[in-house]
């Protein structure tokens, strides 16, 4: 079981780039009136962030906290991103809840309005994801 755990990191940050690319791609239909294209986009951005939740739950359930090796300004660096990123994660929860519900609901006005601090944020957890993946197991890795 071991291997399929080590893998978990590296499917973590697959799933929030793909949530950065759909938030994106998302954002692009929306504003050329391509609604349905918008929606699928989302709704499939809004399961990847679920699965990578799921995944993520596992991952730190059997292997604990993976530490930071890297030395000098890297760490200021690494560990701003890891507290803005980690804040941002768990902020975002009840704005992607509201703005998904106003949309499910057909209320776009309201939708559109809070959507608007949902998807930065958002888009900023799935990169800044993606960038402490890249800081802790490609850039220093630990072994």
């Amino acid at each position: 079981m071991t291997d399929f755990y080590s893998i978990l990191p590296h499917l973590n940050a697959t799933l929030n780039a793909s949530s950065f690319v759909l938030l994106s791609s998302g954002y692009y239909f929306i504003r050329r009136g391509r609604v349905l294209a918008h929606r699928r986009c989302q709704l499939s951005a809004l399961t990847a962030s679920i699965v990578f939740l799921i995944s993520y739950i596992i991952y730190h359930a059997h292997h604990g906290a993976t530490r930071f090796t890297g030395q000098g300004i890297a760490r200021p660096i690494y560990f701003t991103i890891l507290t803005t990123h980690t804040i941002l994660a768990a902020v975002i929860v009840p704005f992607v809840i509201v703005t998904v519900r106003r949309a499910m609901r057909g209320d776009f006005l309201r939708h559109r309005a809070i959507a608007r601090w949902t998807l930065p944020m958002w888009m900023y957890v799935s990169i800044t994801g993606v960038i402490v993946y890249l800081m802790l197991y490609h850039i220093y890795p630990s072994h």
